[in-house]
């Protein structure tokens, strides 16, 4: 895994002054824009070009199981996590719907589902395991497994910087995913399962109690992971979440921006800046997701959202969702006119 400690390209910052320049000269008052203004800066430092665009998107998806979910995590079943990529793959899911109204490339990585689909058109079969170990009783996963899971996510973004994308949005299925989540937020954050702790796909208040215990016990059993990200990633479990880390780090490697989803994605995140500090840089979020602890978590790594909309579906919807805030943010960047080209007189 000699390629996770490759360094991460840095912005252009002479093309970002640039932008920065051009959006003094166009028809507005300062500032006028908002947060558009600084996306597009932004952006065009990240591209190195002056005229940022959001044209092409890639999505992937990663699926995996997880075997937490036998200390009743879950408010559903493992066999959800198959059933809903085979509704992704249909196109019958809220990412499937999204990606076809973006006209994104949606592709969905089996890292790891308990019984596996066949072949077909938009499945990459890329399997680290059936589903990860029990993280309560012993580690998730083994250190070849875990190789595994992050080389799925380094291949689907090399696939997505190949293609030619703008963006990368990873997403995620794996019934019982906020299990090791959380764990990883309260590992490397140091944060508290007290105030953590969510519903994930619907407990009530008494399975959440429960919930906490569990992750409680988890941090406890693998203690000595101490503050090594990936040994933490590894104990603690997700072959999908392992993937998106992979995925997050390449990305900054080629020097490609990346939409952050909600919850899981943003835990993957953590682990990735863990690695690599600089890889921030190339994060935008796209939204502060209603389940509990997110926006404690993004408080503290200082992502600010672009939305809030009390999502919490995961598959990477949300980054959908705000893919045309982006898009809007370039098309005012590069076609709106200067004070000279309308020839409006600038400010007194």
């Amino acid at each position: 895994m000699d390629w996770l400690s490759a360094p991460c390209v840095t912005p252009n910052q002479a093309i970002a002054e640039l932008a920065s320049l051009r959006q003094t000269q166009l028809t507005k008052p300062p500032q006028a824009l908002g947060d558009l203004e600084t996306l597009a800066i932004r952006l065009a430092g990240l591209q190195a070009r002056e005229q940022p665009s959001i044209e092409h998107v890639h999505i992937s998806i990663f699926a995996s199981d997880h075997g937490v979910v036998a200390e009743g995590v879950s408010a559903f079943p493992p066999a959800v996590t198959q059933q809903m990529v085979t509704n992704f793959l249909q196109g019958g899911a809220a990412i499937s719907v999204l990606a076809k109204s973006l006209q994104a490339h949606l592709e969905i990585i089996d890292t790891g589902i308990l019984k596996p689909l066949p072949a077909r058109k938009g499945l990459v079969i890329q399997r680290a395991g059936a589903g990860t170990a029990n993280s309560a009783q012993t580690e998730a996963m083994t250190p070849a497994q875990l190789q595994l899971a992050l080389q799925a996510g380094y291949e689907a973004t090399e696939r997505a910087y190949a293609s030619g994308a703008d963006l990368f949005i990873g997403g995620e299925m794996g019934i019982g995913n906020t299990t090791p989540a959380t764990v990883l937020y309260c590992a490397l954050l140091k944060l508290s399962p007290n105030t953590m702790t969510g519903a994930g796909t619907g407990l009530d208040s008494a399975g959440i109690a429960h919930k906490t215990q569990v992750i409680a016990r988890i941090l406890q059993r693998h203690a000595a992971c101490a503050d090594d990200a990936l040994a933490w990633l590894r104990c603690a479990g997700g072959f999908e979440i392992a993937a998106l880390t992979g995925a997050y780090l390449r990305a900054g490697q080629l020097g490609l921006p990346i939409l952050l989803d909600g919850f899981i994605t943003t835990a993957a995140a953590v682990v990735a800046l863990q690695v690599q500090p600089a890889l921030k840089d190339w994060l935008l979020l796209s939204h502060a997701s209603a389940e509990r602890g997110h926006k404690q978590a993004i408080a503290n790594l200082g992502l600010q959202p672009l939305l809030d909309l009390n999502l919490r579906l995961g598959e990477g919807s949300g980054a959908a969702i705000a893919v045309p805030l982006l898009q809007q943010a370039c098309l005012l960047h590069n076609q709106m006119a200067t004070f000279a080209e309308a020839a409006v007189a600038g400010k007194l």
